[in-house]
């Protein structure tokens, strides 16, 4: 109803403007062109220069412009990073601390800063939906830290990067320009500089502006002193020595910049204590650059003491550091090994005894020493020179070499496995015949090439699928629980890991109990429901700022709990999760799930009897009534019956799930994306018949007989008595077609 008032109205409008033309108001005229000495001049006062500083003084440059007159300013996410204290450089050389990052959004790389700051000059915006190929155009930014400079060129085209609408430009991106504005030659802002193209210095790209004026309508501040926690290591695990950048991401533990330690040495060190005698430490590495190193430390007095075992220019090398310099450090083996895969992760672990050190890449030793000028002290990571390197799944124990197989249930599982593979070997039949002669020998060889590629391909899928089976095994093990000790959260999570192996669930479990423990004393949590309402609003909105998705609403991104914690940004209802699993950690009574049409909400009241309220996380915990919402998502103001009744965990699950699952396409691998989707749906209700229908239909699609024939089987099984009979008959013919 809503739209077709809202067409009529615009018909309505467009019909009147065409009868009273005389009444139509004149044109503004538009502003005029200026030279780009000119626009310099004017554009100059609106221009900034941002810093992020490390504990080790600049740790990155950029660039960014004025869009309001009390101080806030644009410029791209990855110039302020995470975690990160924010300096901004007026043109007149006046510096100013960043109190707020009033906005940001990652699918777009776009950031607003705010800072304690009144009278400034803004840039006009213009609308980047009305840019034409060739328009003259020029940028202004801070390249290489260098002040502020100009550049004029021309818009080349608008183009398709990975997914994002950008403008491309012809003209150079050096670094430090990114965040600046791009401008028309009136001086209205176009686009935001973000990236510098691969094949030319005279070319790149920027944002269009109109990404930016989302972002300016639909804010989510985040107060500098819990944007320092975003993506920082716990403080409690883990202490920094030597500088460097060290982040954590979805499990993942970053390292960057060169430490302040002679060759770049920085060390990450974990506060977890290592047994006395004998213990070891492992931890999976991944290295950008291969020139670099990055591994393990262990034996650390917390200063310049300490062993490294670590991957340096491809090769492994373990090193006794006995002060600053390199002339206190002995190199006791440098190595090369075969185990190791440069470019990927590889899994290092070294064992300490009292009188010798035994260091492993991917379970295969490689180095044994018999130094033990260093024992006892702190262990945890090490990274040198300029090389960005990844860590995950650090470990300190007493023995943590991964434990072999029973002999007889390896050579079961191997069997199993060869049968799967064996249904299409066809080649080793004709193998002896075909080596006969070097031409059939050869074609063999092809041949079999060719198998072991399809193979190879079986065994991911296998792989694949033993994943999702396990994953759904432990999901439903937690819903069978009763409903009050389900853990919904961790289901969430384990949906993600659904899909993503890598996922560590405990480190965003422990995410979500640093949360708790924030709100725990809180005096406002424990006066009622209404207060701590009022309060989870607060902390998850306003304090750390998660917000609806601005970007791409379908993104799998969005409905990852994993990815919503990291990048605060979500879906109504992985939002609504979050909110309701944290009232409930808090003891809050009265707060549940409400799964309105067309949108998730949380609910609340207070008291049994208490009036039903409405939360929606989407618009940054929005108070909403009952009617408003039923104004806002219905067409006669009505909600059905049942659509306001607390919703289950297993029905969270599920609405989640379909959300996820993806349209049927016409292509294979849309469908094949779908089926795992599909087939969890139903492992959770198998009763659910158009689910069953769909399977059924995508697995037929797919040439996936056998199981096509079990869903159309299952539906005539449970048809309704009281279903339309020519339905029944469509269903059988269906099946007969299946098992020609």
């Amino acid at each position: 109803m809503k739209r077709t008032l809202f067409f009529l109205a615009v018909f309505s409008l467009g019909f009147g403007v065409k009868l009273t033309a005389a009444t139509k108001p004149a044109a503004k005229p538009s502003a005029p062109s200026r030279t780009a000495t000119e626009l310099a001049a004017i554009i100059r006062p609106s221009l900034v220069k941002i810093t992020q500083i490390g504990r080790e003084g600049t740790d990155g440059i950029g660039s960014g412009f004025i869009v309001s007159h009390d101080g806030l300013i644009a410029t791209n996410l990855h110039v302020i990073g995470e975690a990160r204290r924010l300096k901004v450089e007026m043109h007149d050389g006046k510096t100013h601390d960043v109190s707020v990052v009033q906005a940001s959004d990652s699918h777009h790389d776009l950031a607003l800063l705010k800072i304690d700051a009144k009278g400034l000059k803004p840039l006009p915006l213009g609308d980047s939906s009305k840019v034409r190929q060739g328009d003259p155009i020029v940028a202004m930014g801070a390249p290489e830290g260098l002040g502020f400079s100009i550049v004029q060129g021309v818009l080349s085209a608008t183009r398709d990067v990975d997914g994002l609408e950008m403008l491309q430009v012809a003209l150079p991106i050096e670094k430090g320009n990114s965040g600046g504005p791009l401008l028309d030659m009136q001086g209205s802002v176009l686009g935001l500089l973000t990236l510098k193209s691969l094949k030319t210095d005279n070319l790149g790209f920027a944002m269009p502006v109109n990404d930016l004026k989302n972002l300016i309508e639909k804010p989510n501040p985040v107060p500098m002193s819990r944007w320092l926690t975003i993506g920082a290591l716990n403080p409690k695990q883990w202490q920094t020595h030597l500088g460097a950048q060290w982040t954590q991401h979805a499990g993942v533990i970053r390292s960057e910049f060169p430490g302040a330690g002679f060759g770049g040495r920085a060390l990450c060190l974990s506060s977890q204590k290592v047994a006395e005698g004998t213990f070891e430490i492992a931890a999976s590495v991944r290295l950008d650059d291969e020139s670099g190193a990055a591994g393990l430390t262990f034996c650390s007095d917390g200063a310049d003491k300490h062993y490294g075992f670590y991957a340096s220019g491809g090769k492994l090398r373990l090193t006794r550091f006995d002060g600053p310099d390199v002339y206190s450090w002995t190199i006791l083996a440098d190595v090369p090994s075969d185990a190791y895969k440069g470019g990927e992760w590889n899994s290092l672990r070294v064992r300490v005894e009292p009188d010798r050190i035994v260091c492993f890449v991917n379970g295969q030793q490689v180095i044994k020493s018999d130094d033990s000028g260093l024992r006892g002290g702190a262990a945890g990571l090490c990274k040198f020179r300029t090389t960005v390197a990844q860590f995950r799944n650090f470990r300190i124990g007493t023995d943590l070499a991964e434990k072999p197989l029973q002999p007889e249930l390896a050579s079961q599982l191997r069997s199993k496995v060869e049968e799967y593979i064996a249904d299409s070997a066809t080649a080793d039949k004709t193998l002896n015949g075909l080596l006969e002669t070097p031409s059939a020998a050869r074609r063999v060889l092809v041949e079999q090439r060719r198998k072991l590629e399809e193979e190879t391909v079986k065994l991911r899928e296998l792989e694949r699928e033993l994943h999702r089976r396990a994953m759904t095994k432990e999901i439903l093990a937690e819903l069978a629980k009763p409903e009050p000790e389900i853990n919904l959260l961790r289901c969430a999570l384990l949906l993600a890991r659904h899909d993503n192996p890598e996922i560590d669930i405990d480190t965003y479990m422990n995410s979500f109990k640093t949360m708790v423990l924030d709100l725990k004393d809180d005096p406002e949590i424990s006066k009622g429901t209404i207060p701590a309402v009022k309060r989870l609003s607060r902390y998850l909105f306003e304090e750390n700022g998660f917000h609806g998705s601005r970007g791409d609403y379908s993104s799998r991104s969005n409905s990852y709990l994993n990815e919503v914690i990291d990048d605060r940004e979500g879906l109504p209802i992985t939002l609504s999760v979050l909110y309701v699993e944290l009232a409930s950690a808090l003891g809050v009574q009265g707060v549940f799930g409400v799964p309105l049409p067309g949108k998730f909400m949380v609910g609340y009241r207070d008291g049994p009897e208490g009036e039903l309220q409405l939360v929606d996380v989407f618009e940054h915990g929005k108070l909403v009534t009952v009617e408003q919402a039923a104004l806002d998502l219905t067409e006669d103001g009505h909600f059905p019956e049942g659509a306001l009744a607390p919703t289950t965990k297993q029905a969270i699950l599920l609405r989640m799930l379909r959300n996820l699952m993806s349209s049927v396409f016409d292509d294979s691998r849309s469908l094949r994306e779908s089926l795992p989707y599909l087939n969890l749906v139903l492992a959770i209700d198998p009763q659910s018949a158009a689910e069953r229908l769909t399977r059924a239909q995508m697995r037929q699609r797919l040439g996936e007989k056998t199981g096509a024939r079990e869903d159309v089987s299952w539906l005539i099984d449970n048809f309704p008595t009281d279903g339309p009979p020519e339905l029944m008959q469509q269903l059988d013919r269906w099946l007969e077609s299946l098992r020609e």
